[in-house]
């Protein structure tokens, strides 16, 4: 069995120096599995002898431009992936995939998409903002706004997305890991200020936070996932959805991820 792994964040080593990652890698090496990894952003390549020459790609991110027309080649060519390309790119865009949440019922925050900052100022009336890169990932240039002032200070390219701010019952987030349909979860800060913030504290699972899993993996229609919830005068809204999050903090990660990809493969070697 040969995968590859495709590394399409904007700074590769910091994927790499994911311990789940890391770990995972080596999980499926030891069981004989050849793992390469590909970083299309470093890669120069005769666009002709693209091909698929692998059993199976497990995309982790396709944050990059260059990662994430690499992905979108393989999958024109017809290239098995763990997580779908059309799904993680589907993840990658904001707007589709809160709308498509609520769709689902899955518990958001009301959420606007506008022009400019200025379109959006009157939604300050009902109190703060939360503007958020419509692509944007790992929480770089989310930003708590207040005042006209400083929602004008926002320097995102449109379209502006804004959700309705809902503080924190605890001042903690709670990241949602979900492996193969079993749910996992930690407590932490956000934003995080040093990676180890990513380990967080153990949080059980309640059935409220089974069900907005289970729903959220109906509208996208996969088992593999994580996503982030804030707990605000005791309801919860789900934030934010990663299509591959880091799923530090979950007990043995590294092996049910790679239990969850080789069995991918099986699947798909008895359905080929």
């Amino acid at each position: 069995m040969k995968i590859g792994i495709i590394l399409g964040g904007s700074d590769i080593e910091r994927q790499l120096n994911n311990p789940v990652t890391r770990e995972t890698i080596g999980v499926l090496r030891t069981r004989g599995v050849e793992v390469d990894l590909i970083k299309p952003l470093l890669m120069s390549y005769k666009l002709f002898d693209l091909k698929v020459s692998h059993d199976l790609y497990v995309i982790k991110s396709i944050a990059s431009p260059a990662a994430a027309s690499y992905g979108a080649a393989l999958h024109a060519l017809g290239a098995p992936t763990f997580n779908p390309y059309p799904i993680v790119r589907q993840i990658r865009d904001k707007i589709v995939t809160l709308r498509l949440l609520s769709e689902y019922g899955v518990p958001v925050p009301a959420t606007y998409v506008g022009t400019d900052p200025e379109s959006l100022v009157p939604l300050l009336e009902d109190g703060p903002l939360m503007i958020k890169p419509y692509m944007g990932s790992r929480g770089i240039g989310v930003e708590r706004v207040s005042t006209r002032e400083e929602l004008l200070r926002v320097d995102h390219p449109p379209p502006l997305l804004a959700q309705r701010y809902h503080p924190s019952d605890e001042g903690l987030d709670h990241k949602i890991s979900v492996i193969g349909g079993e749910v996992f979860g930690v407590k932490r800060i956000f934003p995080i200020r040093v990676y180890s913030d990513k380990t967080g504290t153990p949080l059980e699972i309640d059935d409220e936070t089974r069900g907005i899993a289970a729903g959220i993996s109906n509208a996208l229609k996969i088992d593999t996932f994580s996503f982030d919830i804030v707990v605000s005068r005791g309801k919860s809204y789900v934030v934010d959805v990663g299509s591959f999050g880091s799923m530090m903090g979950v007990p043995d990660a590294p092996t049910l991820v790679a239990d969850r990809i080789v069995r991918a493969w099986e699947e798909r070697a008895v359905n080929v």
